[in-house]
């Protein structure tokens, strides 16, 4: 504990002074470990805090499974992951579908692993959300003219999926809502939805069960789409990968001992993950292609 609430405040430290990004140690102490570190990456869900206190278990687990140190690195947005994987700062990523088809654009990286789930299918759910006690927003349709809020404008399920069924499935526009922003993290949304700064707005659903509990209701969902995966820059050690889906998919969330370990991991990833392939995220073209169709544009400006 000791240990952690250092590191929780050097990174405070480092967050207040705006120097960031950080690397974060996740070897265990032992010293028979290689003296090979493999950098870890991921899409900035929650605010940097949050975000090490729920992966560092995860790269925790694979220092301690694998010859390798693995190092987290944390980033402040979205946009610094993809850097991050073009310039060769981190070897590995935590992505989702479209920050995935941005750095296979711009960083060429491989799909090597899909996380699932709690019904153990490697797909998400995003959430519509207002206040609890706001009674006129009850359905998605009752957003129209109100103050909205997404996550990212690079996050699949706080910004790309929402406005693929907003147009495709609600027939409602950008310009029927009476004001929209896009705020930096998904707890964001809900945060400023619940002080009544929004009228309503749209995040993952692991987030909206969390706040479910403090008067946040949900009022629709989106289709399942293809989750969060593991990606590899191009050119990486073959066997740094073998030992990344071994120590992974040995892994099974049924299994009680297995769950002890990964119920520390964030909810997103801890239920365990498959092989997956490039062609398992052609839904989140075709969202982009449909948008772009229509005016929207999310992976740069026409």
């Amino acid at each position: 504990m000791a240990r952690l609430s250092t590191i929780i405040a050097i990174l405070t430290a480092f967050l207040i002074q705006g120097s960031i990004p950080i690397y974060i140690y996740a070897g265990s102490g032992e010293q028979h470990k290689s003296p090979k570190k493999v950098f870890v990456g991921v899409i900035t869900l929650y605010h940097p805090l949050v975000m090490f206190k729920s992966y560092q278990p995860f790269v925790d687990y694979l220092s301690n499974e694998t010859p390798y140190n693995f190092e987290l690195r944390i980033s402040q947005d979205y946009g610094s992951i993809l850097k991050y994987l073009v310039d060769g700062t981190v070897d590995v990523a935590i992505l989702a579908g479209l920050t995935y088809l941005k750095a296979r654009e711009e960083a060429g990286v491989l799909p090597l692993l899909g996380a699932l789930s709690p019904d153990r299918r490697p797909t998400c759910k995003a959430i519509f959300i207002a206040r609890g006690d706001n009674h006129k927003i009850n359905t998605i349709q009752d957003v129209r003219g109100k103050r909205f809020a997404f996550a990212s404008k690079y996050s699949t399920s706080g910004n790309l999926v929402p406005i693929f069924h907003l147009y495709s499935k609600e027939h409602i526009r950008l310009k029927d809502l009476g004001a929209y922003k896009n705020l930096k993290y998904h707890d964001s949304v809900a945060r400023e939805v619940l002080r009544g700064n929004f009228d309503a707005g749209v995040v993952l659903e692991s987030v909206a069960q969390q706040y479910k509990k403090m008067g946040i209701k949900f009022i629709g969902q989106t289709d399942p789409f293809p989750g969060f995966l593991i990606v590899v820059r191009p050119g990486a050690d073959p066997n740094v990968v073998r030992s990344i889906e071994k120590a992974l998919l040995r892994l099974n969330y049924d299994d009680t001992s297995h769950r002890k370990i990964m119920d520390s991991w964030d909810v997103n990833i801890r239920y365990g993950f498959t092989r997956i392939s490039d062609s398992d995220y052609d839904p989140i073209r075709k969202m982009v292609s449909y948008l772009e169709k229509e005016g929207v544009w999310l992976l740069g400006d026409k």
